[in-house]
């Protein structure tokens, strides 16, 4: 896999369905430079299992993500109308109806390969020609981007496994937290935990108040 921490996020442009019926044809991260944070993360595919309960439990903490000027984008290697009905789909019927951040497409898969979070993998025959073997779906990544595009924490899960949304929500206050007071954050910190600076000093002092 891939390490994309410390580089800036790949660039692309694609469609998406936007504030929950809106296709567009030209979306991209780049929008967000300079201004929002992003949460950017792959699903596998429309119409699941797993999928709609991480998307509805995204948009279920959106007020808690623009309060800390993040914008959340999903992604998938469906297509804008599989997203769309999706979308229109109520929840009580395996649907994601409410869902209004973006999600993109990736049906030529180059943004799967781009964050190296595509599943199979393309091999040559005999006659050198290149076949596509697995399922052309998306693992479950997460990038959290800051406001100059810079990947600052990754996580891929396998198909069958969920992510914690608080998780995302606890690693965005570390990262802000570090950017403004200039301290670090040891392990399991939660946002009004004390920090400690990244010395021999302030580690000692923050094990002997533990």
């Amino acid at each position: 896999m891939s390490v994309l921490v410390g580089k800036q996020a790949p660039a692309f442009n694609t469609k998406a369905v936007v504030n929950g019926s809106e296709i567009v044809e030209n979306f991209s991260l780049k929008q967000y430079e300079g201004e929002k944070y992003v949460v950017f993360f792959f699903y596998p595919a429309d119409f699941t299992f797993v999928c709609p309960t991480e998307l509805i439990a995204f948009q279920d903490k959106m007020q808690e993500f623009e309060s800390r000027n993040v914008a959340v984008v999903g992604a998938s290697t469906d297509s804008e109308f599989s997203h769309w009905k999706w979308l229109q789909t109520p929840q009580n019927q395996g649907g994601i109806q409410g869902v209004k951040y973006p999600i993109i497409v990736d049906q030529t898969l180059h943004i799967s390969r781009a964050y190296d979070v595509l599943a199979g993998e393309e091999v040559y025959d005999e006659e050198g020609n290149v076949q596509f073997v697995g399922d052309a779906k998306a693992y479950r990544g997460l990038f959290l981007i800051d406001k100059s595009g810079v990947v600052r924490h990754q996580v891929v899960n396998d198909m069958p496994l969920g992510r914690s949304v608080e998780e995302v929500i606890r690693l965005i206050d570390a990262l802000q937290f570090t950017e403004e007071y200039g301290e670090v954050c040891p392990a399991n910190w939660k946002k009004g935990d004390k920090a400690l600076k990244a010395t021999q000093e302030g580690i000692s002092s923050y094990l002997s108040e533990k």
